[in-house]
């Protein structure tokens, strides 16, 4: 393979130059509270890559990298207050997954010149780079997991839900709140009816709701759900025999915890995915060189789940872009500035995915500065409780560009507005 200019002076500062200090990943994690069963096995994934980074390939491009561990117990004001104390460690870049965390780090990550990376979730309208900087979404947003959850269900009814109804469930709160202006406008064009049911924090009771849902009778249910209130709206809608093949839940709502207290009744569920699951490769290697040398960040139950295989994915796609940095930059010792530089210029191939040990894991896309947010791309996935596993339904869809791009200008024009911001990329 021809080396660029770049590569030489990378790997000339790495033989000549001082030993680089550590490059610092801080883990705004959430291994208690209600949330709990979704941060325990990201925080276990996102952890145990740096980990097989460091042991298989002796770090980034040589240096060490460095994961420091916060507890935000999903809360914002401790998801603040975790920023505030690991920012000064030298940290690349934050992964708080948490809407309510991101809203408020946004301001914080952009005077500070650190990237914010929020795979699938925070500030939807982030996707436009020209705006917001230094907030990355890739490789998809809320507004495309919507937009994919309907085309899907046109694809299942010959193309239209014209007189069909469908209900958002979803969690009250600013993550929940997100897919509403998209569900809206894509109503008025394929013709359905859409209703709205709010779940308030943190969702272990729904009795009401799901008695509403059995009064109306929708046709179908799309959940924005996260933590206690998945497991329990799936067993509400078994006790109200709501038909699992019609309930969907966003790439947050289908994670095998979600579904097996239900046991059989959750059968047919289905769920939007941003990463294909299954036996990768890389969790061989993450056995050798992570857990079996006793440094796993968890007990090692949760390798190969949808969370934990999200979690790596997201440090997967950290240590591309620190690479890309290092390259841009011709030294190994980079800054935040530089990592911004590098998710700015991060490609994701099918090429790189399968030498990375993770083919398919997710979609090809190329970010630049204009677009920050990726393909927009998501699977459907349906839960087989016999097998006790995920099954893909389709490739990957894609989302409606035509509803989307106008929602994300307006609204990231908005906020640029309110916040005297000029644009990029010009």
């Amino acid at each position: 393979m021809k080396k660029t200019l770049a590569t030489l002076a990378l790997g000339a500062a790495m033989a000549a130059g001082p030993a680089a200090a550590d490059l610092v990943f801080p883990d705004l994690s959430y291994r208690t509270g209600p949330y709990a069963a979704g941060g325990i096995p990201f925080s276990d994934g996102y952890q145990d890559y740096f980990a097989l980074v460091n042991a298989r390939d002796g770090g980034i491009g040589g240096v060490p990298a460095k994961v420091i561990e916060c507890e935000t117990g999903y809360n914002t004001e401790k998801g603040v207050e975790c920023y505030e104390a690991t920012k000064g460690e030298g940290a690349l870049i934050y992964q708080p997954l948490s809407t309510g965390i991101t809203y408020q780090l946004i301001p914080k990550v952009t005077a500070d010149g650190i990237p914010l990376h929020t795979l699938g979730y925070g500030r939807t309208s982030a996707a436009n780079g020209k705006v917001f900087s230094n907030v990355f979404n890739y490789p998809a947003n809320y507004w495309d997991g919507a937009s994919v959850a309907i085309n899907y269900l046109l694809s299942e009814n010959g193309g239209s839900l014209d007189g069909k109804t469908i209900t958002l469930l979803y969690h009250n709160s600013a993550y929940g709140k997100e897919p509403i202006r998209t569900l809206e406008e894509l109503s008025k064009k394929h013709g359905f009816t859409l209703t709205t049911i709010a779940v308030d924090h943190p969702g272990q009771e729904q009795k009401s709701q799901w008695l509403q849902i059995r009064r109306e009778r929708p046709d179908y249910v799309v959940m924005w759900g996260w933590g206690v209130m998945n497991q329990v709206a799936i067993q509400e809608a078994a006790n109200i025999r709501f038909p699992m093949e019609n309930f969907i839940g966003n790439w947050w709502a289908g994670a095998e915890h979600d579904v097996t207290p239900a046991g059989e009744a959750a059968n047919g569920y289905k769920a939007l995915n941003m990463n294909r699951i299954g036996d990768l490769p890389v969790f061989a290697d993450i056995k050798q060189y992570v857990h079996d040398a006793g440094n796993a960040a968890g007990d090692g139950s949760n390798v190969g789940s949808v969370l934990y295989t999200r979690g790596m994915y997201a440090a997967m796609l950290a240590v591309e872009a620190a690479k890309t940095a290092q390259e841009i930059h011709g030294t190994p010792d980079i800054t935040a500035a530089m990592m911004r530089d590098g998710m700015e210029a991060l490609e994701m191939t099918d090429a790189k995915m399968e030498a990375l040990g993770v083919p398919g894991i997710g979609p090809e896309f190329n970010v630049d500065c204009a677009n920050h947010g990726g393909s927009g791309m998501a699977i459907v996935q349906q839960w087989d409780a016999s097998a006790q596993t995920w099954t893909p339904l389709t490739d990957y869809l894609e989302s409606d560009a035509e509803v989307i791009d106008p929602l994300v200008l307006e609204d990231s024009a908005a906020f640029a507005a309110e916040n005297n911001i000029a644009e990029r990329c010009n």
